[in-house]
């Protein structure tokens, strides 16, 4: 994977700066995470949407009704690989405003929250 979706650059966001941007609740954020939905069982942070990329096919064709592609989007997953593919896709369908959370929500209990648990 290069990083790259039909020429534009993946943007990506730290843990961090996801931290600040939730402490503001930012209305028009999109939070999605595309973990399985035992990975969200066992650590998840407060306001994300779970869209599991094993459940593709279940709901791809609905993303524009559940979603709005010109709010800011940030994807989550458990390292940053899924978040990616999802991001490289959302843009695919024409989402103009998508970021990645580098290093998942692994980083993020390492570095930001140490009560949401590492797996």
């Amino acid at each position: 994977m290069t990083g790259q979706s039909f020429g534009q650059p993946l943007a990506q966001i730290s843990v961090e700066e996801l931290a600040q941007r939730l402490s503001k609740a930012e209305p028009d954020l999109q939070l999605l995470d595309v973990r399985e939905p035992q990975e969200v069982a066992i650590a998840n942070i407060e306001g994300f949407v779970n869209f599991p990329l094993s459940e593709f096919a279940g709901w791809a064709n609905e993303i524009h009704t559940c979603l709005n592609p010109h709010a800011e989007t940030l994807v989550i997953c458990h390292h940053g690989i899924r978040s990616a593919q999802m991001c490289q896709w959302l843009m695919a369908q024409g989402f103009t405003n998508v970021k990645n959370i580098a290093g998942g929500i692994d980083a993020y209990s390492t570095l930001v929250d140490p009560s949401i648990p590492v797996y």
